[in-house]
C-alpha cells in the first residue's frame, strides 16, 4: 500500500517497531518500508502568482496554475489544497486555476483580503503527488523545480520547455 507517515510526532512509533520486529522474526522475512508521506509532508509547496482577479458573487484570484495539471491529486479527493501561512481572515475569496477546466478551483478560502495581481499564493504539501501526477493539460507550463539547500540557498534543479510539451503527447 501506500507510504505511511511514521514521522508524524502522534505515530505510536514503539508499537509499529515492535509489530515489524516481531513480524520480521516469525516469518523470517527482512521488511522495507515505503517511506512516502513519512519524508515529504511539509517539503515542498507550489508557488503560484495572481494573474487576474475577478468578482462573480466572491472574489475569485486566478493564478498562473491550474489544479488539473499542478495538484491533480487534490481535484480527484476533492480537497483544496492548504495555504503556507495563510493571512486568515473573514474575505472570502475563490483561488482558481487559470485553464479552461470549469472545476479549475485550488479552493475557497478566508483570508484578510482578495490577493491583488502579481501577489504570490503559496499551496503547501505539494509533494505527495504533485510531480509525479502533474500532466500538460491544454499545454500548460509545468512549474520549475527549485530546492532550498540546508544553508538557505536556492536553486534551479529542473525547468520545463516547450519541447517537454511536445515530448509528451501522444
Amino acid at each position: 500500500g501506500g507510504g505511511i507517515y511514521f514521522t508524524n510526532p502522534h505515530y505510536p512509533i514503539m508499537q509499529f517497531s515492535e509489530l515489524l520486529r516481531d513480524f520480521a522474526t516469525k516469518f523470517a522475512v527482512q521488511i522495507y518500508l515505503e517511506p512516502g508521506e513519512a519524508v515529504i509532508t511539509n517539503s515542498a509547496e507550489l508557488v503560484t502568482t495572481v494573474v487576474d482577479v475577478m468578482y462573480n458573487e466572491v472574489d475569485i484570484a486566478i493564478v498562473d496554475a491550474s489544479i488539473e495539471a499542478h495538484m491533480l491529486d487534490h481535484l480527484i479527493y476533492r480537497t483544496s489544497p492548504k495555504l503556507t501561512a495563510p493571512e486568515s481572515g473573514s474575505h472570502r475569496t475563490i483561488i482558481a486555476g487559470r485553464s479552461c477546466l470549469a472545476g479549475d478551483i485550488f479552493g475557497e478560502y478566508y483570508l484578510k483580503q482578495c490577493p491583488e495581481i502579481g501577489t504570490q499564493v503559496r499551496f503547501a504539501d505539494a509533494a505527495g503527488y504533485t510531480m509525479v501526477k502533474k500532466n500538460w493539460f491544454n499545454g500548460l507550463a509545468m512549474p520549475s523545480i527549485l530546492v532550498r539547500d540546508l544553508d538557505g540557498t536556492i536553486r534551479q534543479v529542473r525547468k520545463f520547455y516547450y519541447r517537454d510539451f511536445k515530448s509528451n503527447l501522444s
